[in-house]
């Protein structure tokens, strides 16, 4: 089982919170992104997917400073910056958010039962808040490196509805730097906010930094494993009775970062995943979790908050068996969970679990 926050997250009273100069964008700070892998933060997989970086929508801004690769920098223990990004007046488009919804298979809803308002989609709040939270990961004093990041496991609040349109505000910051097999994880936080102040929506984020490894500030040897001792998708894996199948094309990556904006070089084309270490392209995780997330039955107005484990990437193109189990409809839901796995295989791809709050 995945786990589920309780209470809704707040920002470390250590931490500093400041206001970017502009609102963040993600082609941009990508663009950061490779040029840090470009003067020696990040691995030598992530300078050689730049080619291949400079060839999608993101060539037109990235840096001169990737044409030429600096050496490699000593880095002392591992350590967060203490700092929290505050950016207010971020609003959900309409028609952004119907592209979005298609694209992941979402049916908007009304903001309440008969209300000419739409309610924005979980996911595309998520999506709203990822260029923030890409803000901080992408700091000069963040210590590892965002090139080839995989995302390994997402919980979020959705505490109430959000209107399209409707202005919010967004804070992100990172924790919780941690140990793991394959490298070094940590964790990115969001809340969006009215402006009284009440938080809507909180999700956090585990990113994995494959093969960085390092000692960590103030941390022993945990690791990420152990907070995730319960999932039903460890070995041996048992696939549940399947009760849908996703056909994912290989632009599937090329398509959800259009309208997410998240153009990491892992998921555009096999040549700039590989060159990041990967067999090839493969789907975002928000993909498949807002595509498990439509296929459940929560109710409009329900309060809830839901949790994906990512196991095996999706490797694109790609046939999905689904299966979605509804614990109850409408008002006698108690809770969904979709499990999502590569039938070939028998591999586990994710596990999200919804519950009402």
């Amino acid at each position: 089982m995945t786990r589920s926050a309780e209470q809704l997250p707040t920002v470390p009273e250590n931490y500093e919170q400041v206001q970017p100069a502009a609102k963040p964008n993600l082609g941009l700070l990508y663009a950061t992104a490779g040029a840090s892998a470009a003067g020696g933060f990040a691995s030598d997989a992530a300078a050689r997917a730049l080619p291949a970086l400079r060839k999608s929508p993101l060539g037109k801004v990235l840096p001169a400073s990737l044409l030429n690769r600096g050496g490699d920098r000593l880095r002392a223990a591992l350590e967060v910056p203490k700092i929290a990004h505050v950016v207010e007046g971020l609003t959900v488009d309409a028609e952004w958010h119907e592209k979005f919804c298609r694209v992941v298979h979402a049916t908007p809803r009304p903001l309440v039962p008969g209300s000419s308002e739409t309610a924005v989609f979980s996911g595309a709040l998520h999506s709203l808040a990822f260029p923030v939270a890409m803000s901080v990961l992408t700091r000069q004093d963040f210590p590892l490196p965002v090139m080839g990041m995989v995302h390994l496991t997402n919980s979020v609040q959705h505490v109430m509805n959000v209107a399209v349109g409707e202005e919010l505000t967004a804070t992100a910051w990172t924790e919780n730097l941690r140990t793991h097999r394959a490298g070094t994880v940590v964790d990115a936080v969001v809340t969006l906010t009215r402006n009284d102040g009440t938080v809507v929506w909180a999700g956090r984020s585990g990113y994995l930094a494959k093969g960085q490894t390092a000692a960590i500030a103030g941390e022993g040897a945990r690791t990420s494993e152990e907070e995730w001792t319960d999932s039903s998708l460890t070995v041996p894996f048992n696939a549940p009775q399947q009760t849908a199948q996703w056909s994912l094309k290989a632009d599937t990556g090329r398509e959800y970062a259009g309208v997410s904006g998240d153009y990491n070089p892992i998921h555009l084309s096999g040549p700039s995943a590989k060159a990041l270490g990967m067999k090839g392209a493969i789907a975002h995780g928000m993909y498949t979790a807002s595509r498990a997330l439509a296929a459940t039955g929560v109710p409009s107005e329900v309060p809830f908050s839901w949790s994906v484990e990512f196991a095996a990437p999706v490797l694109l193109p790609a046939t999905v068996a689904v299966s979605v189990h509804d614990d109850g409809r409408r008002e006698h839901w108690n809770g969904s969970r979709v499990i999502a796995w590569n039938p070939k295989r028998n591999k586990p791809h994710l596990e999200l679990v919804v519950k009402p709050l």
